[in-house]
C-alpha cells in the first residue's frame, strides 16, 4: 500500500507541472533528474530525497515552504 504522503507530494507535483503547462519530461529536464523520475514520483512509486525536493521546486517555480503550505 502507497503511503498517503508519497501519493500527496505526487499528485501537487503534477498539479503544479500541469499548470505550467510542462510535460514530465520538460519538468525532468529543468529539474536535472532523469524523464521517468518525474512519473515515478507523481504515481508515489519514489520516496524522493530532499535534495530532489529542493530540484523539483525550483523547477516549479515554487519555494519549499509555498509547495507545501497546502499539506
Amino acid at each position: 500500500m502507497k503511503k498517503e504522503i508519497l501519493i500527496k507530494f505526487g499528485k501537487k507535483v503534477r498539479d503544479e507541472r500541469m499548470k505550467l503547462g510542462l510535460s514530465q519530461e520538460e519538468l525532468a529536464s529543468r529539474a536535472d533528474v532523469h524523464r521517468t523520475y518525474i512519473g515515478m514520483i507523481e504515481r508515489a512509486e519514489k520516496n524522493i530525497t530532499l535534495e530532489n525536493i529542493e530540484k523539483v521546486c525550483k523547477a516549479l517555480n515554487l519555494k519549499i515552504r509555498n509547495f507545501f503550505k497546502d499539506f
